[in-house]
């Protein structure tokens, strides 16, 4: 199905409008399924690992099956996905690829929380996996589908952000009159503070300076929010701002951070420019990353722009002075 438009906004770009009305299609279908939740099927049985070891849950390879086998005929030739190893080929004559992340979150299934499917699009060249390893200033188009109270999908054809809701009852996901945008200003962070002892130092000075609150450097108080998952995490961030933050840090495995750039980060990072706000690596800025390889992963930082900004200044600041940081002000010790 095609989204149905607004009618102040241009229509979705003809070449892409096969490939958003399979996918919305294919979000349907996923939504319906999970609002099932316990009297459907069990969604949330381990059924193997991808190929870096992440337990796969039944829905996953579900939603992978699901998308992959929708994309015929939608003139996307390559296909690319967090689920698969290698990339494989659609419509031999198709002009665009799709990197997806079929089902983020998944480990969320059970508890109800929002989840959802990430996806960047990108014009097809003839070397299937090379397609891929450019940097995120190829993309065309971007967005997420989040299945939560609402399923929505946000998304990004480069001239800002625009939503669409899937109304249940006309079965047709419709346009929004407003599309979410970051504000510039927020007092929320979200991170994973369990990691704290494993952080790089200017992360751990940023956040140290933001629980000392009001009487601390920043001169205010702050909340921390933490949902695991990266969609529900976006979307709180694009209609309330504040910041994300999922950097490198100590543990093997972790060195380069956890997300995978070509699924998750470069098309999240789309997303939050067209909508006012940054993305970086904490020094750099995501979409001008080049992966290495197809699961290449990296940190990620984005949110409001002066927050993301304020981050950097941090890994600016001398080794001494960071560590200063950290030893007066920071409220915990490793």
């Amino acid at each position: 199905m095609l989204p149905m438009t607004h009618a102040s906004r241009a229509p979705i770009p003809a070449p892409l409008r096969p490939v958003i009305s399979a996918l919305c299609d294919v979000a349907a279908g996923l939504s319906d399924t999970i609002s099932r939740g316990p009297l459907g099927p069990a969604l949330a049985d381990s059924v193997g690992n991808n190929t870096d070891g992440d337990v796969q849950k039944a829905l996953d390879v579900m939603a992978d099956e699901a998308f992959a086998g929708a994309l015929s005929g939608t003139g996307v030739r390559w296909y690319a996905s967090e689920e698969r190893e290698e990339v494989i080929e659609i419509d031999v004559n198709g002009a665009l690829a799709l990197a997806i992340d079929p089902l983020d979150g998944s480990s969320n299934i059970d508890a109800n929380v929002s989840i959802g499917t990430i996806f960047g699009i990108q014009p097809a060249t003839d070397d299937a996996e090379g397609t891929f390893l450019r940097d995120g200033n190829s993309l065309l188009a971007s967005g997420y589908f989040i299945y939560g109270p609402q399923t929505a999908l946000v998304v990004t054809f480069g001239d800002g952000v625009r939503q669409f809701i899937w109304d249940r009852e006309a079965r047709q996901f419709i346009e929004a009159e407003t599309a979410p945008c970051i504000p510039d200003t927020s007092s929320e962070f979200a991170i994973n503070a369990s990691n704290y002892r494993h952080w790089p130092k200017p992360v751990r000075a940023y956040i140290d300076d933001c629980l000392a609150g009001a009487e601390g450097p920043r001169g205010k108080n702050f909340n921390m929010r933490w949902v695991a998952s990266l969609v529900a995490e976006t979307h709180r961030i694009m209609c309330r701002g504040g910041i994300f933050l999922y950097p490198s840090d100590g543990r093997k495995g972790y060195e380069s951070g956890r997300l995978r750039l070509v699924y998750e980060c470069a098309p999240i990072a789309f997303l939050v420019e067209q909508s006012g706000g940054k993305a970086t690596t904490g020094t750099a800025r995501v979409l001008d990353q080049v992966p290495a390889h197809l699961h290449a992963r990296t940190p990620l930082i984005f949110g409001t722009a002066d927050k993301v900004d304020r981050v950097a200044t941090y890994y600016d600041l001398p080794d001494t002075e960071v560590s200063a940081l950290f030893g007066n002000r920071g409220l915990f010790r490793a």
